[in-house]
């Protein structure tokens, strides 16, 4: 498949029929990787720049663009004549001349936007302050896999709002899932992302993880420093109330998935009873950054 979108900056770039045909494609790469998958990508080449430490975009992107035979190349910013004053918008055109997509892993989100304006190559969002659009395809994949469908669930996201949440409410705004959000008074996630889902979904805000969470098909957490700073005061706003325990997790549906992006920070926004515990797939939804992340890129570079 062929995405109409030269970029994925925050998934409001797909339709829903492209969501789910790549959460589908993704489903196939994993079940031909058995058989070793089709060079798709020969002599593609990834190039991926971090701001931003990283361990599943980094190995993803890097094992599956080598998996469909292409190459990728890592450059932090040292590594770049940014870190000397060269612009971005003169970077992205040099990229553009040398490789076939950048993925970008960043603080600010201005930075992707810059990037895409100044890039004839498509450019990928592998995490902002903003959007976290390649882990919503994981999950997405990984709730579709357990679950075997999207239609009639629910996910309730207990914690931050944050990049990863804003995400969340688009993948569930292209797949038509419930989507229930408990945060703190002050840390909802971006209004404008919610006004704009809230044309095809239904999204419960509320400060009570009990009332988000009843009847939840799929339970879903990120770390509350993320993106921002270990200030104690800033985390005792989640703690305990917002903390992913077996007791909270047993008010969701018995056959509930809980669901994290990791890194996870243990007995803090999760206990490890849960992480550990029967219902978690977090290993899954791991795993599945490199499928989804393929398909991706396969879906997304031209020929």
């Amino acid at each position: 498949m062929k995405l109409k979108t030269k970029d994925l900056l925050t998934l409001a770039e797909l339709t829903p029929k492209e969501f789910a045909q790549l959460i589908d494609y993704s489903i196939i790469l994993k079940k031909e990787l058995k058989n070793g998958n089709k060079p798709l990508l020969k002599n593609k080449t990834l190039t991926m720049i971090f701001q931003k430490p990283s361990t599943r975009t980094r190995v993803s992107f890097e094992t599956g663009m080598y998996q469909l035979g292409g190459h990728a190349i890592n450059l932090s910013l040292q590594d770049m004549q940014l870190s000397r004053g060269e612009s971005i918008e003169d970077t992205a055109k040099t990229l553009s001349r040398y490789t076939n997509c950048i993925m970008a892993r960043v603080y600010d989100h201005s930075v992707l936007e810059k990037l895409s304006q100044s890039s004839s190559i498509p450019v990928i969002n592998g995490l902002s302050n903003s959007f976290h659009p390649c882990q919503i395809l994981a999950d997405f994949m990984t709730i579709k896999e357990k679950k075997g469908k999207f239609k009639g669930l629910k996910i309730a996201w207990i914690g931050d709002g944050n990049n990863v949440c804003n995400s969340m409410i688009y993948g569930c705004a292209l797949s038509d899932v419930k989507l229930s959000i408990a945060t703190p008074k002050g840390f909802e996630p971006d209004k404008t992302v919610i006004k704009e889902s809230g044309k095809f979904i239904d999204i419960d805000l509320t400060t009570d993880p009990l009332k988000a969470i009843k009847n939840a098909d799929v339970v879903v957490t990120d770390t509350y420093t993320s993106i921002h700073n270990n200030d104690p005061k800033r985390i005792k706003k989640f703690i305990p109330k917002y903390q992913i325990t077996q007791t909270l997790m047993s008010n969701a549906k018995n056959d509930a998935i809980f669901m994290h992006c990791l890194p996870a920070k243990r007995e803090s926004e999760v206990t490890s009873s849960v992480i550990d515990g029967p219902q978690s797939v977090v290993w899954d939804e791991a795993e599945n950054r490199l499928h989804t992340q393929k398909a991706l890129l396969a879906s997304i570079i031209r020929a």
